[in-house]
């Protein structure tokens, strides 16, 4: 189940450097998501903006932020997903994994998350949380090796950012405490994906959904960006779908994508290959949430996101045979960057 790009990409002299975490769990009877937001940027820690942050988007999708400036306080795994960073604590050790009970005893504010547990605590905010997954889908063929979301190419270093869905589903148990309530759940669906470069893209946009009205273990993610690769740039785009144990991958190099994406409010995307043709539409009437990225002069208010998009699928043969037709109300719908006056079309 472990993708390619789960451990830390830090070379350990670049300071010029971020790395970002994205993890989200849906809960579709009360409508709500919470959505974790964790970074490292300059980890030597010798600029100003060095440092880790929160940012999470919790019920109605109210916006918190935390900063943890200590870099040696962060700790990352190499090799799979682990990460975290210490705030208020007496530990004289270096920062590491902890068990869920001695992390709850020793570090007052923090977090520490793997592809299984995920835990924290911003005492400041009020805010809480435990729960563990277990990863349903990655990215790729089920019961096969895993892929790198942007293919081969993206274990050299020459697009700007790298980009990996860590697990584009799977079922979180356990608990949230979102400023003074709690929210218990069971098997909600759950997902994970990461950055990490210089910057994000110029522009792009984002569209996530895994958790459908009525159809189960269907899971969607679709993205675009003007990104840098060398010393140019270009417009990229790709949809991933995994259903019944069958991943549908359309990406540049075996398809042909188009997308109409408004300033706000309106996500439309098409693409098709040998065998398949989707059609996606994401649209929210909701103002959105502003969050920060990371960009080449540190964290920037330049992205703007809903967890409470719709989303309709039509994914189908060329012969017209329809494989998936769904709807959601819980789909994560996003655009950043610059540009967004007028609607990009390709």
């Amino acid at each position: 189940m472990q993708t390619p790009h789960s451990g830390y990409h830090w070379n350990g002299i670049d300071r010029d450097f971020f790395e970002g975490w994205y993890f989200r769990v849906t809960l579709p009877k009360i409508r709500g998501s919470f959505a974790f937001m964790y970074s490292i940027e300059d980890p030597l820690g010798e600029r100003e903006r060095s440092g880790g942050a929160v940012q999470m988007l919790g019920i109605d999708e109210q916006y918190l932020t935390h900063s943890f400036p200590d870099v040696n306080k962060f700790w990352p795994a190499k090799n799979d997903l682990g990460l975290g960073h210490w705030g208020e604590t007496k530990l004289a050790t270096s920062p590491q994994l902890l068990s869920v009970a001695e992390f709850d005893r020793q570090i007052t504010a923090g977090y520490q998350v793997t592809a299984t547990l995920h835990q924290g605590s911003l005492p400041a905010q009020n805010c809480r949380w435990c729960y563990h997954t277990m990863p349903i889908y990655g990215w790729g063929q089920p019961q096969q090796p895993q892929q790198a979301t942007a293919g081969l190419l993206s274990y050299l270093p020459i697009f700007e950012p790298g980009w990996q869905i860590l697990m584009a589903h799977g079922l979180a148990t356990g608990w949230i405490e979102w400023r003074g309530q709690r929210y218990d759940f069971n098997n909600a669906p759950a997902y994970s994906e990461k950055n990490w470069g210089r910057s994000f893209p110029q522009k792009w946009f984002w569209v996530n959904c895994n958790s459908f009205d009525d159809t189960v273990g269907l899971a969607i993610t679709a993205g675009g960006g003007r990104r840098k690769v060398l010393w140019t740039t270009e417009e990229v785009g790709m949809i991933g779908i995994h259903y019944r144990d069958r991943f549908y991958e359309f990406v540049p190099w075996n398809s042909q994508i188009s997308w109409q994406i408004q300033p706000w409010g309106e996500w439309k995307i098409q693409a098709r290959n040998l065998d398949f043709q989707v059609e996606l539409i994401g649209t929210t009437a909701a103002p959105g949430t502003m969050v920060s990225t990371p960009t080449e002069n540190g964290l920037v208010m330049c992205c703007r996101d809903t967890l409470k998009g719709l989303l309709s699928i039509d994914l189908r043969t060329h012969q017209g045979t329809q494989i998936i037709k769904a709807s959601s109300n819980n789909a994560g719908l996003e655009v950043g960057g610059d540009g967004w006056d007028i609607a990009w079309l390709k």
